[in-house]
């Protein structure tokens, strides 16, 4: 009789588990972030303008008159941050500031027809491609996320003024 030797493989160590995993989550991490700067990377070069710049241009297209704070709202963006890319929008003759209403110190933004042009060119999604792929995701993952994520800010120390950058500026 033949006795069969058989070579059992040792499981892995909870230390080996814990690395690979990061592993992967860094791998997904990276998937996630190099197709958002695909995505800005294709914007700029067909239209010749950042992904923040094209995201305010077309919220100035979508609600004419808009102010500079709802701007910023509209992104999630600071409001120093969306004064700043207004004055490069203004700069570029793409959008025009007015001064209407009783109120002669706050100014609605128009789009002028090169920021139509401007637009035209661009691929969409102009807010990027991850505000629509969260938004897609069913509730209890999007509440799973926003936990773990809030978790990996803490253990990164990430500093709160990050969250107001667009990713379009990155």
């Amino acid at each position: 009789m033949v006795s069969q030797r058989t070579t059992s493989i040792p499981e892995p160590s909870a230390d080996t588990r814990q690395n690979e995993d990061a592993a992967h989550v860094l791998r997904q991490f990276r998937q996630v972030l190099n197709t958002v700067k695909t995505h800005f990377q294709q914007v700029e070069k067909k239209s010749g303008l950042g992904g923040a710049q094209v995201w305010a241009l077309s919220i100035v297209q979508q609600r004419p008159g808009v102010g500079v704070n709802d701007l910023s709202r509209a992104m999630d963006i600071h409001q120093s941050t969306a004064s700043n890319l207004v004055k490069a929008l203004i700069a570029k003759s793409l959008v025009e500031v007015r001064r209407e209403g009783a109120d002669r110190r706050s100014v609605q933004l128009y789009l002028l027809p090169e920021g139509a042009r401007t637009l035209r060119k661009a691929p969409g999604p102009f807010a990027g491609v991850l505000p629509g792929a969260l938004r897609a995701l069913d509730a209890p993952t999007l509440r799973r996320l926003k936990k773990d994520l809030a978790q990996l800010i803490v253990a990164l120390d990430a500093d709160e003024k990050g969250a107001g950058i667009p990713l379009g500026d990155m």
